[in-house]
């Protein structure tokens, strides 16, 4: 049987209840036990790397508890400020490809779905490309005329206004991510229309991971397609320090080992920042969304799976 299909079928009863419980509702409460843990963490980190200048304005984190899809509960800090986050950004475009499927708008073709999985399991920028066009029909090359220039710029900003009509805020998808930075008509956009690059906040990155973990996101068998792109194979050896599984949250899972837990997770890391948007499972079947965002240390690999250690074992008590 095709893994995707096992996985929807565990995930079924809980996908359901979320979508029919949480179906139109306007905000998640906030949790006040869950907003000290918060606190908590991200004091505690804040002070263990006060000597390599790390402040709590450079953290931004939100957690949900989804252990009961019926009533889940919130907690942030600094849910709301922008960061740029390379990595993350490929959860929405992952979630628009699937809606332009679904829609008919996009053919499901063995090409699109290695890009898909490339995009979120290896973090390939060059599958990421790939995604960005078929979604918006833009392509990179050589500069254009201004005319031109902007009815590209309008097609390329097509997966921004669909967020933005699904309320989303605080959310900027309208560029690949590059290794070398923009180059042509990319480099030109950026000076034409918006200094900025994708940008995006821990509340806002919560939400799709939400709308994923809980079925709410195009469809229930959709997304427990993108969750099974997501899984993180804890047992698994590690090769590099940056992986996705061990770098972030998952460190923090596996150094001491929490027994019975599972990850699901999209990790990353620029020049200025480090990020990870995880789902943690605990051996007694409470869920968890984690985000975590840090700016202007990104060579501090420490930071995110300080933060998810606090919080876990905050959890687990």
């Amino acid at each position: 049987m095709h893994r995707a299909f096992l996985l929807f079928a565990v995930l079924t009863p809980f996908l359901s209840s979320a979508a029919e419980n949480l179906a139109g509702r306007a905000e998640i409460p906030s949790s006040p036990a869950l907003q000290e843990l918060v606190d908590r963490a991200v004091a505690k980190v804040a002070s263990e790397f006060s000597e390599r200048k790390l402040g709590p304005e450079q953290i931004a984190v939100t957690l949900l508890d989804l252990t009961d899809p019926a009533a889940p509960s919130r907690a942030s800090h600094r849910g709301e400020a922008n960061i740029y986050p390379a990595s993350v950004i490929k959860l929405f475009y992952l979630m628009a490809a699937h809606q332009w499927m679904q829609e008919g708008k996009l053919t499901d073709t063995p090409e699109l779905r290695r890009a898909m999985r490339d995009m979120i399991v290896e973090s390939s920028n060059d599958a990421t490309s790939y995604i960005v066009d078929a979604l918006t029909g833009t392509t990179s090359g050589p500069e254009m005329p201004d005319e031109e220039l902007r009815a590209w710029w309008e097609q390329r900003n097509a997966v921004q206004r669909y967020f933005a009509a699904l309320g989303y805020t605080g959310v900027t998808v309208t560029r690949k991510p590059w290794n070398e930075g923009p180059y042509g008509r990319e480099s030109q956009a950026m000076k034409a229309f918006t200094p900025k690059s994708n940008q995006l906040t821990t509340d806002a990155t919560a939400r799709i991971v939400f709308e994923i973990a809980t079925g709410q996101a195009v469809s229930a068998d959709r997304s427990a397609q993108m969750l099974e792109l997501m899984g993180r194979d804890l047992t698994a050896p590690m090769k590099v320090p940056d992986n996705q599984t061990f770098g972030f949250t998952g460190r923090a899972l596996i150094e001491p080992p929490v027994p019975g837990v599972k990850l699901w997770s999209k990790a990353g890391w620029t020049s200025q920042t480090r990020h990870d948007a995880a789902i943690v499972e605990l051996a007694d079947g409470r869920k968890f969304i984690l985000v975590v965002f840090t700016t202007g240390h990104a060579n501090e690999r420490g930071i995110i799976p300080a933060v998810a250690h606090v919080v876990m074992e905050g959890l687990r008590r």
